[in-house]
């Protein structure tokens, strides 16, 4: 317990300061570094040189930045809560009434009596030194209440002056886009019922041109997996904060007396550089409980090897041969299903086929089994094809607006989950399909995205009840199934935040598998999320989603690093292809507890044309980085490559990690570091000379890339 009016939360290396002696609400004085111990007396004086002065134009009492900024208290920026009770009660004014805090938690009620409402907020610097604000309101008035938006806010040092997200489309998620941090409001919204393909994991601002290892750099992630908003404003006094919170649709949330609103949970991370940032989220995840433990099998998906061909002898060759070159899951994919020929014809019907299956799936799962694979299966519970038994039966079932279906997308309407009976069939058929066969994997499929998001019941939105029965479904069947993991796909990447992430146990990261598409993806994706939960696969020889050609050791080492998999018909490969596949298998083995509890870093690189990234062992004492030349260098040689991450003081062996015995046969000379391996007498540099100084990259041709591993002298 704090006796000082000023709070100092401090944990894991994140120092927050707030000042309870504002009006309305605390103000946050700071967020970022670790100050270290701070006396009350000085908590007290910094709190008063912060204060802002009353300027000519201005209002006499200077609004403050405070948890849930407010125009009664004079703010004229975004305010953080907004509603109506009937069209009044337009303007709250929430005043704290109770405080408690710990040396890393703040627990507030704040009352408007009013408006007859009540704000509780819960704010902790997390053991992983995130900065993590839970916000809800309740009504205590006899009449019903209209929330429009309840926003948390996270105050920005004065040195952030450019501002980061990501934007995409299907097959192309998380794209980077950068502009400067002017005054006004800059905002991201989602309104397609998921997050979507070009929905920002992360809205981020720090000092100019900061990137993954240097210049400060804060970012806040809202996590929920329906409609949300992330802004970034700037006032004429030059405050600066970012906002994060739900997006909420007309009449969605109306609370009756008594009633509560809990808003998703709002995650801030700072870092010296995206890779501390990075860490911060990484940490967080891999501290829950429900993190997985166990190593993540390598998988087999049969989407892009069969499609809808779904023929027992041929998947139960495809099955022997996965398992010939280290597969250690195999997932049946779309198709299984009543009527499911293609993708026009029975989503909601989730009964196995006996025309295809004749046996059931039984056959399949048990010669996968004796294989030594464990057995996954693909679902989209949250959709329906009118052309299928459910539709049909069901019309009232299906998300709509005024009785009018919505315009179509994939050949799907969007199943209301919310509804009673609807929850309860979908609850019913995957549970009677998990009881009856050895499944311990589902994919879990969301294809199209939710328009005129309404209950037919009702006429009401119903995109966020929609989500919370999501989120009820998932945990029930976990909990019936007990060890069932559940992958969220999303058209690939269209539905990746902590939300989902927290009933889930990993994340489909994109439907594009291109290499030279995955490494910009897989980079940013992994702001928020760690390897181990991104799946990353090595698909065939030509790109299924844009036609380029690469060879293996490309599209094998860009997969490496994730949950690895193959999405690749690899029925009839060659000896010579099976026994380099069956490599690179025994690679990412080796290397999978490194890769998938150690520390992510990438490195700042002037040509783009160069990637270099990797993971450091938790203890530092090894490392694999991969060289990436994704087009022509704009100098020939390509220069220098830095390896960030490392233990300064501790000494490095350099060599290529097999299967790379030997640089791409380029006609290239020998490097020295390459030969000395090679030759048995590896070069041997310390971890900051190869942080800063580096070493020669190998010249490769466009579109190649190799491993290299450094592996720390003990002693």
């Amino acid at each position: 317990m704090q006796s000082s009016p000023v709070l100092h939360l401090s944990r894991s290396g994140t120092s927050v300061v707030l000042d309870t002696t504002t009006n309305g609400l605390p103000a946050v004085l700071y967020w970022g570094e670790a100050l270290g111990d701070i006396a009350d007396d000085q908590l007290a004086a910094l709190a008063a040189a912060l204060r802002p002065q009353r300027v000519s134009g201005g209002i006499d009492i200077p609004a403050r930045l405070t948890l849930v900024p407010q125009e009664s208290f004079g703010w004229q920026g975004t305010a953080g809560f907004t509603g109506h009770r009937g069209g009044s009660f337009i303007s709250a004014a929430f005043t704290t009434t109770d405080l408690t805090s710990t040396a890393h938690d703040v627990r507030l009620t704040a009352v408007d009596t009013v408006a007859g409402l009540t704000l509780e907020a819960e704010l902790t610097v997390t053991e992983a030194g995130l900065f993590r604000q839970r916000l809800g309101v309740v009504n205590t008035a006899d009449i019903a209440y209209e929330v429009r938006s309840l926003l948390a806010t996270f105050p920005l040092p004065a040195s952030a002056q450019e501002v980061l997200d990501t934007t995409g489309r299907h097959l192309r998620e998380r794209s980077p886009q950068r502009h400067a941090l002017t005054a006004g409001s800059y905002r991201r919204e989602s309104r397609k019922g998921r997050p979507g393909a070009d929905a920002t994991l992360l809205l981020g601002a720090g000092e100019p041109a900061f990137g993954f290892q240097r210049g400060l750099v804060h970012a806040v992630h809202t996590a929920w997996s329906g409609n949300h908003q992330l802004l970034v404003e700037k006032t004429p006094t030059g405050e600066a904060f970012l906002g994060a919170g739900e997006l909420l649709l007309p009449g969605e949330i109306v609370l009756a007396p008594g009633q509560r609103y809990d808003a998703p949970e709002a995650l801030g991370s700072w870092g010296h550089g995206l890779n501390e940032l990075a860490a911060r989220f990484h940490q967080e995840l891999r501290l829950r409980d429900n993190h997985p433990r166990r190593p993540r099998p390598v998988t087999l998906n049969t989407w892009e090897a069969v499609y809808f061909d779904h023929n027992l002898e041929r998947l139960t060759h495809l099955a022997d041969k996965a398992a010939a070159v280290g597969i250690e899951r195999f997932v049946l994919d779309d198709g299984w299903f009543s009527g499911r020929r293609d993708d026009t014809a029975g989503l909601g019907d989730w009964f196995v086929d006996p025309a295809v299956w004749p046996e059931g799936l039984t056959p399949l799962i048990d010669h996968v089994r004796s294989r030594g694979m464990e057995f996954g299966l693909w679902f989209e519970p949250e959709m329906v094809n009118p052309d299928s038994d459910l539709a049909r039966s069901h019309p009232d079932w299906i998300i709509q607006a005024e009785g009018r279906l919505p315009v179509p997308g994939r050949q799907q309407q969007v199943l209301n989950l919310a509804n009673p009976e609807a929850y309860d069939y979908i609850l019913k058929s995957i549970d009677a399909v998990l009881t009856e066969n050895d499944i311990s994997y589902v994919k879990w499929d969301h294809n199209r995205e939710v328009l005129d998001g309404a209950d037919a019941r009702t006429g009401h939105a119903v995109i966020h009840e929609n989500v919370l029965a999501l989120y009820r479904l998932l945990d029930e069947l976990k909990q019936r199934h007990p060890g069932l993991e559940i992958e969220s796909c999303a058209s690939g990447g269209a539905r990746v935040d902590l939300g989902i992430l927290a009933r889930t146990d990993r994340i489909w990261t994109s439907d594009c598998i291109d290499p030279i598409e995955r490494l910009p993806n897989q980079k940013y994706t992994g702001l928020l999320v760690p390897p181990e939960l991104m799946g990353m696969h090595v698909g065939g020889p030509v790109s299924h989603s844009t036609g380029r050609a690469h060879g293996l050791s490309f599209r094998a080492a860009t997969a490496v690093f994730g949950h690895f998999g193959v999405e690749w018909d690899i029925s009839d490969l060659s000896a010579e292809d099976t026994a380099a596949l069956a490599e690179w298998i025994e690679v990412h083995k080796a290397w999978r507890d490194v890769l998938h509890t150690g520390h992510t870093v990438y490195a700042d690189l002037p040509d783009p044309a160069m990637d270099v990234r990797g993971v450091v062992a938790r203890d530092g004492s090894s490392a694999l980085f991969g060289y990436s030349l994704t087009a022509s260098s704009a100098s020939y040689p390509p220069g220098r490559i830095v390896f960030p991450g490392l233990d300064p003081e501790g000494s490095y062996s350099i060599s290529l990690a097999a299967p790379h015995r030997e640089l791409p046969g380029n006609g290239q000379s020998a490097l020295a570091w390459v030969q000395a391996a090679a030759e048995g007498s590896p070069l041997s540099l310390s971890g900051r000379l190869l942080g800063s100084v580096g070493l020669e990259a190998p010249v490769l041709f466009p579109e190649q890339s190799v491993l290299i591993e450094l592996r720390r002298a003990e002693g």
